[in-house]
């Protein structure tokens, strides 16, 4: 079976399986055109319980959303150099097994999805679409798109975003999120969130000695001794970087998941659709 069809299989099987459960979507009822507060009635989703009018009233209350609402998803990924990485699993397939995975939930939410695929400059952009043919080719577009050499320009894609998109969305920002990006104006007409893909050891790396490594982006090569105090001092640089994204990410209203190579993203994207991240 090709990487492609594994993909596509699992995601499909994962997005419509208990693990979603009966909800129409993991993007359902998130702050999307909210109507009223009514008293709960059995059956109705516990998730949607308002715990502080509950309090104040002493009796259950949900968050009643227009449900009937189309609701356009657009996927954004940012294939810069860097993706071109991984110690067990490209961060790239893990973004193109994302995709896939919001693109079908989307659909099974009867919402229209569209896509981005930029780094340096703006490589694809697919119209809205809720059809499966179209999660196959978005897919296929990410595992065969070269990344090297290529680097990330999130100003670029704003403006492209900003530009392109009229209605109301919400905008998913898949990307390793190595520089930082400024979406505090993209935020204030649609909602952002930023989906952080990254290995292990790129934040962590083992101590292995003098060798020659090659930028993936620049392809600039840098010979030393990469010991564990190199190493050390590069985690704590790191560390620093994801301090200031988490508190840039916040400042802009934008929420955000980090999601590892060698985890089940699934799991990681409905903890965040449902707030628990």
């Amino acid at each position: 079976m090709s990487k492609l069809k594994k993909i596509l299989v699992r995601a499909r099987r994962q997005v419509f399986s208990e693990l979603i459960g009966n909800n129409p979507s993991i993007f359902h009822g998130e702050g999307y055109d909210f109507i009223e507060l009514r008293e709960y009635m059995p059956g109705d989703d516990i998730r949607r319980i308002d715990w502080n009018i509950t309090a104040k009233m002493q009796r259950p209350y949900i968050k009643v959303f227009k449900e009937e609402r189309e609701l356009n998803v657009v996927i954004a990924t940012m294939l810069n150099g860097s993706v071109h990485f991984g110690s067990k699993k490209f961060k790239q397939e893990v973004i193109a097994e994302i995709t896939a995975m919001l693109s079908f939930s989307a659909i099974k939410n009867g919402d229209l999805f569209s896509s981005f695929i930029y780094a340096d400059k703006l490589y694809k952009q697919n119209k809205p679409s809720n059809k499966i043919h179209a999660v196959q080719s978005l897919t296929q577009e990410i595992l065969e798109f070269d990344a090297l050499s290529k680097v990330a320009d999130y100003k670029g894609l704003t403006q492209s975003l900003m530009t392109r998109l009229k209605r109301k969305s919400l905008i998913i920002v898949i990307a390793d999120f190595f520089d930082l990006p400024d979406f505090k104006i993209l935020a204030r007409k649609h909602e952002v969130i930023a989906i952080i893909v990254r290995d292990r050891v790129e934040e962590r790396p083992p101590a292995f000695g003098f060798s020659s490594l090659k930028d993936p982006e620049s392809r600039a090569e840098l010979e030393g001794d990469f010991n564990r105090s190199t190493t050390k001092a590069y985690e704590a640089r790191v560390l620093e970087h994801d301090r200031k994204l988490y508190e840039k990410l916040r400042k802009d209203q934008v929420r955000f998941a980090k999601v590892y190579t060698d985890e089940q993203a699934i799991v990681k994207l409905k903890r965040m659709f449902e707030g628990n991240v």
